[in-house]
């Protein structure tokens, strides 16, 4: 059994396609964000859904900011390995924000949210949600949940990344013309930075800018169609 990471996937069939071919019985392949096969939430969807559930590996996601918040927040909330989840299928399950999972002995913290660059263009309710961004009692309970095991985990897995990384992501990405950072969304870039600095972690993983490259002065990877074998 292996655990891979990827990147956005938002709702393309053939991330899907792949995904068939690479991943082995009892696999699991975890999503940073913008999974997007629940967004428009109708019977097509919902179809693929349930064809998805007939395979023998497990799809997990954190959410990011293009999502269907409602949607997702409708499916049965239950605690699974130490954390608070969605279960959408029986092997397809939404990581909440701020929670510490324990899977096949490798201990990942979640904070999924991100802000829309192009919701100007879209519409409340329809394919843009406020939920996108995170509320303080998210914040409280994600160092709650750190706390209680001493800021010390194998995993990170966010949609988007703290300030520090977004600062360096242009001079990584070779590309001075990517602004990252929008004053919109640092309410959450600062507070993960703040988790970069008293947490202990082995590998953090992000995606939200489509693009994949290793940060590694910080060990952490943004993934867009990448996927990462972990174990």
């Amino acid at each position: 059994m292996s655990i891979y990471i990827t990147g956005d996937m938002h709702g393309e069939y053939g991330r899907l396609v792949y995904a068939n071919k690479e991943l082995d019985d009892g696999d699991i392949l975890i999503a940073c964000g913008d999974w997007g096969y629940i967004f428009a939430n109708d019977k097509s969807e919902n179809s693929l859904l349930d064809d998805i559930e007939k395979k023998n590996y497990s799809i997990l996601f954190v959410d990011g900011n293009h999502e269907n918040f409602p949607a997702i927040y409708s499916y049965p909330e239950e605690e699974w390995n130490g954390g608070r989840i969605h279960r959408i299928r029986n092997n397809i399950i939404h990581l909440c924000r701020g929670q510490v999972f324990e899977i096949e002995g490798l201990k990942f913290f979640t904070f999924g949210g991100g802000y829309s660059l192009d919701k100007w263009r879209r519409k409340e309710n329809v394919d843009w949600w406020s939920q996108e961004m995170p509320e303080n009692r998210e914040f409280e309970e994600g160092k709650k949940n750190l706390e209680k095991h001493g800021f010390k985990v194998d995993y990170i897995i966010t949609h988007t990344a703290n300030i520090k990384t977004l600062e360096y992501l242009p001079i990584a990405l070779k590309d001075t013309a990517i602004k990252p950072s929008v004053p919109e969304e640092h309410v959450l870039n600062y507070y993960l930075e703040d988790i970069r600095e008293r947490c202990e972690y082995k590998k953090w993983f992000f995606g939200h800018f489509h693009k994949d490259a290793e940060i590694a002065y910080t060990k952490q990877r943004l993934l867009w169609y990448d996927m990462e074998k972990i174990n």
